[in-house]
């Protein structure tokens, strides 16, 4: 397990420093897993902490139990040969631990979220995944996550930039790869984040109205994910054929047996 582990991590890591941006399409189960790995142009797998605690019945927010999160995550990479990324939300108040566990059931990156905790404490958090996953003999690749924007919406946006860049140089310098700053970005807070936290080293969530790939690109952004979004265009293409179903329509046409 190590050894591939190490593998998969060392291509996860090379996938964040390429000059192509990394798109990481999010999953929340083994058949979703298989599904994406199979389309053209997947090149690693990212979770979604959120469709995964609403396919299990949980509410977002790390209400979801640790064991059962480290479970689907498991399910999940041993449906595919790809790296993949992991959102383990903050930690569940061990992120070493927790990191310790993705690992153990091949998870060879991940998100630790911030939630704006005192910045002391936000890099402790973030060192502390660094430090499982040498202590398990790998090079994790840490997407860090600040929830600067999430959580700033009511303050100064000029202090909300300050923040997320002092906390994402922080967070690099502790080992993360990668500094993850959610919320729908206008181009101007995009190219102060990379001015700021570094050349490909800012990875962001496309919602919609969000800036295209290749526009991302051309920033310097070097990952994109999609987060619960997938999850709603599966659950929003399941309701409208059921209500065509239900109203005597049909199937839809080109329908395939993916599963």
């Amino acid at each position: 397990m190590t050894e591939t582990n190490n593998a998969k991590a060392a291509e996860l890591l090379r996938l964040h420093q390429s000059d192509e941006i990394l798109q990481v399409i999010n999953v929340w189960d083994a058949i979703t897993a298989r599904v994406i790995t199979a389309v053209p142009g997947t090149v690693a797998l990212a979770t979604a902490s959120h469709s995964i605690a609403a396919s299990l019945g949980y509410p977002d927010g790390e209400n979801i139990p640790v064991n059962e999160m480290i479970g689907a995550v498991g399910r999940i990479a041993a449906a595919t040969h790809l790296p993949v990324s992991a959102d383990l939300e903050s930690g569940y108040g061990d992120p070493g631990e927790t990191t310790r566990k993705a690992i153990g059931v091949g998870i060879v990156g991940g998100n630790i979220e911030d939630q704006m905790r005192p910045l002391k404490d936000a890099v402790e958090q973030m060192s502390a995944v660094i430090k499982a996953g040498a202590s398990e003999g790998i090079d994790f690749v840490l997407n860090a996550r600040t929830d600067a924007f999430l959580k700033g919406k009511d303050r100064d946006p000029a202090h909300v930039l300050v923040d997320a860049i002092e906390r994402g140089r922080a967070f690099l310098d502790v080992g993360a790869t990668t500094v993850f700053v959610p919320g729908l970005l206008d181009e101007a807070s995009v190219v102060a984040l990379v001015d700021g936290i570094g050349w490909n080293k800012v990875s962001v969530i496309n919602v919609p109205g969000s800036l295209p790939p290749a526009r991302l690109q051309e920033l310097g952004v070097a990952r994109i994910s999609y987060g619960p979004w997938t999850q709603r265009v599966a659950l929003t293409a399941l309701a409208d054929a059921a209500a065509t179903l239900l109203g005597g329509g049909e199937l839809p046409a080109g329908t395939r047996a993916l599963n």
